[in-house]
């Protein structure tokens, strides 16, 4: 494992080794150990799109593991001016030992690890989230025990969240299902894929998507760089909502999992968020031990 530029890169068992770590380090946090595993070692964090949990996750990861994290927005670098990313990459690659970006297009973190030198993990991108889903196994596995057995259902946009997830659930041997409208499809070839490789339902209706579900799962209908499809959106996702006739479809102890923020009243209920906010918040709070395990895998 050299990068983090998306799930479909890492096998099962190197998604394993990573939730193992994650563990790990999470039980070490609760008993106020610190090891400085990257003392010394520096991170440039890109971020051409705004953020809460990503930027003070991975930067309280690094300040945790002995290391820093560097701030760089959009406004603070030349490629924010037109500087190529490859020129970009080469000149980081000597300053810092990783770069994270939370951008918009995903050959940006593609090319940002071709021309460096130096690890690259993907904080986001419109095709995927790969760091979410690590933070969301974690916790699946956590409340569940293990993954055997086990159906996710996604009701919402077919977008980086549908995309990660499918993947995630498919290599740690889950059922996966998805609701979404028509036109708002995950990617055709992931879909191809995960047809191909697990059990995977696609279908038009919630409650049949939810059915016997041991996980709940769902997103704003309208991403960052969507705010001017918000109407259109709404009009398309009525009905796409995660309420209690959803969730009446699942299983009785289904956990709920929402990568925030959320949006009450639209993708999910504020009753159904309130009675799961406990799953939820921990899933939050699991992005910065998924993330500092990928820091330790990649930059030790």
């Amino acid at each position: 494992m050299k990068h983090l530029l998306k799930l479909a890169d890492l096998s099962r068992e190197e998604i394993l080794s990573i939730l193992n770590l994650a563990d790990q380090l999470k039980y070490e946090r609760k008993n106020g150990i610190f090891t400085h595993h990257l003392q010394g070692k520096k991170l440039g964090m890109i971020f051409q799109k705004s953020s809460t949990r990503t930027r003070v996750s991975f930067e309280t990861g690094m300040y945790e593991l002995g290391g820093y994290g560097l701030f760089l927005s959009n406004r603070d670098l030349q490629i924010g001016r037109g500087e190529p990313v490859e020129d970009t990459a080469r000149v980081l690659s000597r300053y810092l030992d990783g770069i994270m970006i939370r951008t918009f297009e995903q050959k940006e973190v593609e090319d940002l690890a071709k021309y460096g030198t130096i690890p690259v993990i993907n904080g986001l991108t419109d095709y995927c989230h790969p760091c979410q889903v690590l933070a969301d196994l974690m916790t699946i596995r956590e409340r569940k025990g293990s993954f055997r057995g086990l159906k996710l259902c996604f009701v919402g946009d077919g977008n980086n969240m549908a995309n990660s997830l499918m993947v995630g659930a498919i290599k740690t041997g889950m059922k996966f299902s998805i609701a979404c409208p028509e036109g708002y499809e995950p990617d055709a070839a992931l879909t191809a894929w995960a047809k191909a490789e697990g059990d995977f339902t696609l279908t038009r209706s919630p409650e049949e998507a939810a059915k016997d579900a041991d996980v709940m799962y769902t997103d704003v209908w309208a991403s960052m760089g969507q705010e001017g499809e918000k109407a259109k959106r709404e009009r398309a996702f009525a009905g796409f909502c995660v309420d209690k006739k959803v969730m009446a479809a699942a299983k009785p102890d289904a956990m709920v999992l929402h990568c925030l923020p959320a949006h009450r009243g639209e993708e999910i209920t504020a009753e159904v968020f309130e009675a799961h906010a406990d799953e939820i918040f921990e899933e939050a709070e699991n992005r910065l031990h998924a993330q500092k395990a990928v820091l330790v895998k990649l930059l030790k």
